[in-house]
């Protein structure tokens, strides 16, 4: 699969976040810097007017709401995977609500994005 092109608009993320609560731009500043510390190489854009990250595939993307805050996994099974550990998070098929006062662990966070890692670079190899 060929990397996108253009796929690189850490600007268009940062006016994002600038014009969010504080609370809210510290825990998407955060949940930002776990996604680009697990993968230096990701690919930081928007789309569909949210911060999203790709590399060798959608790895998930983030956005904030009046009431809460989402992470977007970008593969409906994700949330299914993790499901008892997201136990008191809202979820959808392919969202993790959160709020500010309680985010997604870091340790979670961590595993939820090196299974999204995982799954694009098993897709590459058939």
């Amino acid at each position: 699969m060929k990397e996108k092109e253009s796929k690189n608009n850490s600007l268009g993320v940062d006016q994002y976040l600038q014009n969010l609560p504080e609370d809210q731009k510290e825990a998407l500043e955060k949940l930002r810097q776990t996604i680009k510390t697990l993968v230096p190489d990701v690919q930081e854009y928007l789309s569909y007017k949210m911060p999203a990250y790709y590399y060798h595939g959608m790895i998930g993307g983030f956005a904030a709401f009046k009431n809460h805050c989402s992470f977007f996994p970008w593969d409906s099974k994700t949330v299914e995977q993790f499901k008892e550990e997201l136990t008191g998070f809202k979820t959808s098929a392919g969202t993790i609500q959160f709020t500010p006062e309680k985010p997604i662990p870091n340790d979670l966070l961590k595993k939820i994005i090196e299974r999204r890692i995982k799954e694009n670079l098993n897709k590459l190899k058939k």
